[in-house]
């Protein structure tokens, strides 16, 4: 039994990644001759990703991945100039400004149109772009699945009337990733496949059916890394009360992406977390900083003589003060004596009696008596005073301990600075040892796999609606039995919080309880989650450039097709949205007849009142359509 070994606990320490300012790039002289080169933006919630669609030299050329990675938000206080915001990486840290940061995203639909606008400048400013007015290259911009047409609209605008871009195309960061990888593997088109993209925000099942978006049957899952990040924050934060502020999001998001994992059998692996051998085994504790002196803790013998030797000077000084003033007090009461005593030299016995009487005196001689010991005191205070010096230090302390002259029993020792009079411990005394260090750790045990798990299982966050699978399973059950085959037969993983360890197992095990007894489907994983859409969006960029006669190519919007069909027109390609075009009616005035302006009574006033409300009921009801559309 004393042979057996302790379980080898492990301690992580935190981070802190502190972000460095991006440089400004040179144009690339590929990307400007002979024509210019798409600049790819995969505009995520979570990060921005910018950089070029050229061919690159070589396959690990700068050009070969994206040059911008930055956070996608602005710190701007309220009424700060464009000049004093602060984007991206221009934030070393978040922490201190978390309240001062906005993003242009609301869930995954960017709808703050200013933020996008400084996210803009600085992606084209850190790209080396320099002329004046104007953007002259092509820009490939990721949007939101089904994105609001009043968004695209304003994107549109944007991208169009601010920089005067001469192309646009946007497309759907999960469909580019899906198409890459799908490349990568080899696998002729058109494909086939239903894609599970989870990132920041929101979670989307994308069904794909003949290499094209089924916009109809696509889902949305209110669960993503956000909502994680904040539950794992509320679990440590109620774990642990003394360490409120240490626990910050960017510390949780670090503890999320780098030491939590989806179990495959949930209930299985809560199961094993109740063995004290596998808790001590797998449980991750992370080093919080913190100072090692503790107050009142053990003193070495150095630091003892440096403390007794400061409280010395200490009590010299206030020794030397207090000397000075009762010298000086003494000096007073002399001149008042002597004063009195001049008086009977001078004759003046009526006014000297009077003041003796004051002093509570019998006599002329018990006056000379204290007139003698106040000069003695004055002179031996101004001798002291003279020849003080550290020297007499020792003799100063002992006087200390003394009253003063006057019998008024008040010590001079400071009472902000005691003196250290606690009798030294001998060395063989066993002192209990506060461990500082395992004081400031946190230990995160089983919220590694709880936080994932509401993926899955969204209610212990409180959101009342399905998680990922079953919404997936509800997806695959409005498709016929053929359909669903050739989608479970290709089911992709991808966004950045797809990356735990374990996910694709995790899926695998869902869809084995959930498809028919011995049916056939495959679960693949991105090769690079979160950047894959980039890459994506920069292959279909090669494959299919901007231009021809009188507009773009497919998937490309021209400048004169934005002002021939509006803001909201979307070309479709592959890896975009489908673009359902919709009218909105104008109201139409009902014309009514007017009233003769002699007869204009309370008949005609209501009749104007009923024009106004049936014009406005009809402009109600072109909003709902579209919102319901």
């Amino acid at each position: 039994m004393a042979s057996k070994h302790e379980p080898v606990y492990q301690i992580f320490s935190f981070q802190d990644y502190k972000s460095s300012s991006d440089p400004i790039f040179e144009l690339p002289a590929q990307c400007a001759s002979p024509a210019p080169a798409p600049i790819v933006i995969d505009n995520g919630s979570f990060q921005t990703r910018a950089g070029w669609a050229a061919p690159a030299a070589e396959r690990d050329s700068p050009l070969d991945s994206p040059r911008l990675l930055f956070r996608s938000v602005a710190a701007r206080s309220r009424g700060a100039a464009r000049s004093e915001t602060q984007i991206g990486n221009d934030i070393p840290n978040l922490e201190p400004l978390r309240w001062l940061l906005k993003s242009q995203f609301d869930r995954n639909v960017v709808v703050n149109f200013e933020i996008q606008e400084l996210i803009f400048d600085y992606v084209f400013t850190h790209l080396g772009i320099s002329s004046e007015g104007s953007v002259p290259h092509p820009v490939v911009v990721t949007e939101a699945p089904c994105n609001p047409l009043h968004c695209r609209q304003m994107m549109s605008e944007l991208l169009f009337e601010c920089y005067r871009v001469p192309y646009v195309s946007y497309g759907v960061d999960g469909l580019y990733s899906f198409y890459h990888n799908n490349t990568q593997r080899n696998l002729q088109p058109p494909h086939t496949g239903i894609v599970l993209s989870s990132g920041y925000h929101c979670s989307h099942i994308l069904p794909v059916i003949n290499g094209r978006f089924d916009a109809v049957n696509c889902k949305r899952v209110n669960v993503a890394g956000s909502q994680a990040a904040s539950y794992l924050q509320r679990l440590l934060q109620l774990k642990y009360p003394g360490h409120l502020a240490a626990i910050t999001l960017s510390r949780v998001e670090e503890l999320l992406h780098e030491h939590s994992y989806v179990a495959v059998d949930y209930h299985e692996e809560l199961e094993k977390w109740r063995s004290p051998e596998f808790y001590e085994r797998e449980v991750h504790r992370m080093q919080l900083p913190f100072s090692g002196k503790v107050p009142g803790g053990c003193v070495s013998v150095e630091e003892r003589q440096e403390r007794r030797a400061q409280q010395l000077r200490r009590l010299q000084e206030i020794n030397a003060r207090r000397r000075e003033e009762k010298l000086l007090q003494d000096q007073e009461r002399l001149d008042r004596l002597m004063a009195i005593q001049e008086l009977l030299e001078d004759g003046l016995l009526d006014q000297f009696h009077k003041s003796l009487v004051e002093l509570n005196m019998d006599s002329a001689e018990e006056l000379q008596s204290y007139i003698n010991k106040l000069q003695l005191a004055v002179e031996q205070g101004r001798q002291k005073l003279l020849h003080s010096d550290g020297a007499e230090g020792k003799s100063e302390v002992s006087e200390l301990e003394q009253p003063m002259d006057e019998g008024d029993g008040v010590s001079l020792m400071d009472p902000e600075f005691p003196e250290d009079t606690l009798p030294e411990k001998p060395a063989n005394v066993v002192q209990p040892v506060f461990n500082m260090a395992e004081y400031h750790q946190l230990f995160v045990g089983t919220e590694r796999l709880r936080c994932p798990e509401i993926m899955f299982q969204p209610s212990p966050t409180g959101e009342d609606q399905m998680g990922l699978m079953e919404t997936l399973q509800y997806v695959l059950a409005r498709y016929t039995p053929e359909q669903q085959e050739a989608l479970v037969s290709n089911v992709f993983l991808t966004g950045g919080n797809m990356q735990y360890p374990g996910m694709k197992e995790r899926v695998e095990r869902e869809l084995l309880a959930m498809r028919p007894f011995q049916s056939h489907f495959k679960v693949t994983m991105a090769s690079r989650p979160a950047l894959d859409a980039w890459y994506g969006a920069r292959d279909w960029a090669l494959e299919h450039p901007p231009g021809g006669e009188g507009g773009a190519a497919d998937g490309w919007i021209s400048r004169q097709e934005y002002e021939e069909k509006g803001g909201e027109y979307l070309s479709e390609h592959c890896a975009s949205n489908v673009f359902v075009p919709m009218k909105i009616a104008k109201p139409i005035p009902a014309r009514s007849t007017e009233p003769p302006l002699t007869s204009l009574t309370s008949t005609g006033t209501s009749a104007a009142v009923a024009s106004v409300t049936a014009a406005s009921c009809s402009t109600v009801a072109a909003d709902v359509s579209v919102v319901t559309s």
